[in-house]
């Protein structure tokens, strides 16, 4: 017994030792790099991921969080004419509308200012940089993001951003790495950067295709594969049909796959339509995932909500919606907290029903209804 009761005081003094040592060291670190430089998890509150919504319900919530992530990287990917800066910019056009700075680096040398303007960007504050090299765009992007001012940065595209060696050179000399090992740095610089001053980071991405792969998907994405290991969010966009007004094409329907999410669960998949001139339809998606959930009911062709109709047919139901932004945010509202991507907010009824006082003489409890 004397001997257990001995190893017990000796492991006492031995947990005792190595809690003061990690004390000393804690306040050492605190001392030479700054309060706060190492902390326990708990010393600090949870804080809710702030989000930058994408333009799109179905693709908020696939997301899990209700859009992209506020200080983190999203890679958007997919094949020519898919959507992937269409839906970039709506995230910018959010932004703006929400009182932020937006800054669009635009490497392919083809951004529509005309089309931006009808998505929703102010062209006019947009900040907007169109690079000659690789490099010259990532220090642009370093130096913004370092300023703490911007809300969201696009890139358009990694492939577009080709380092000065390639473009200083001669047709058909060989660089092999260098793009890869240009964005590689680059992404170790600028993450920790995104993240202290909570600016999103959106590059665009185009694919191609590995040779003599005859098993699994041959294709591959541009700028190596730093960009896919830093990345919290990775998006393929792809068009999976033509919609039609009769015989003319008015629009894609557009499916984006969450093929990498570190902030909710991955490979969920939405469908939303970008209509020519337009973009994302919001209103057609609010109808499509009303309908979904209950929320908006469908009867033959005509749509409903809370008894009241929105129009026959999808289209008028959808520009009934354009024409009442209230009802369309009040839809919203509902899907997400049906979802759970956001809390419901407490309702004067809902709050008397649950307080202790509701029906007391107004002289005890209040006012009795």
């Amino acid at each position: 017994m004397a001997a257990k009761g001995n190893k017990q005081s000796a492991d006492q003094q031995f947990g005792s030792d190595r809690e003061k040592a990690l004390e000393t060291v804690l306040a050492q670190i605190d001392k030479n790099y700054g309060k706060g430089s190492v902390m326990r998890l708990g010393d600090r509150p949870a804080t809710k991921i702030e989000t930058i919504p994408t333009g799109s319900i179905a693709m908020d919530v696939a997301l899990g969080i209700g859009g992209f992530p506020r200080g983190r990287v999203v890679e958007i990917y997919g094949p020519e004419s898919s959507g992937k800066t269409t839906v970039a910019l709506h995230a910018v056009a959010n932004v703006q509308k929400a009182g932020g700075i937006a800054a669009f680096i635009d490497a392919e040398h083809a951004l529509d200012p005309a089309y931006a303007e009808k998505l929703g960007v102010d062209t006019d504050s947009l900040l907007v940089s169109q690079p000659d090299t690789g490099e010259q765009a990532l220090e642009i992007m370093d130096m913004l993001v370092g300023s703490g001012s911007i809300d969201i940065i696009v890139i358009d595209s990694v492939a577009a951003l080709v380092p000065k060696a390639e473009i200083e050179g001669e047709m058909g000399d060989s660089h092999v790495g260098l793009q890869a090992r240009l964005m590689s740095q680059a992404l170790r610089k600028i993450t920790g950067r995104l993240s202290h001053s909570n600016t999103t980071a959106i590059f665009i991405n185009q694919l191609r295709e590995k040779i003599g792969v005859f098993f699994g998907s041959p294709e591959t994405t541009t700028g190596g594969k730093a960009l896919k290991f830093y990345a919290s969010v990775r998006v393929d966009v792809r068009r999976i049909e033509t919609l039609k007004d009769g015989a003319n094409p008015v629009g894609n329907r557009t499916r984006a796959k969450i093929v990498k999410n570190k902030m909710a669960p991955p490979f969920k998949q939405a469908e939303f339509d970008i209509l020519y001139g337009e973009g994302i339809s919001t209103e057609g998606g609010l109808i499509d995932m009303g309908v979904e959930h209950g929320i908006v009911k469908k009867s033959g062709a005509w749509f409903t909500y809370e008894g009241d109709q929105l129009g026959q047919g999808k289209e008028n139901a959808r520009r009934f919606l354009k024409d009442n932004p209230e009802l369309a945010e009040e839809i919203e509202r509902r899907i997400l907290v049906k979802l759970g991507i956001v809390a419901e907010p407490e309702s004067a009824a809902e709050v008397e029903e649950e307080s202790p006082v509701a029906g007391l003489p107004s002289e005890i409890g209040g006012p009795a209804f």
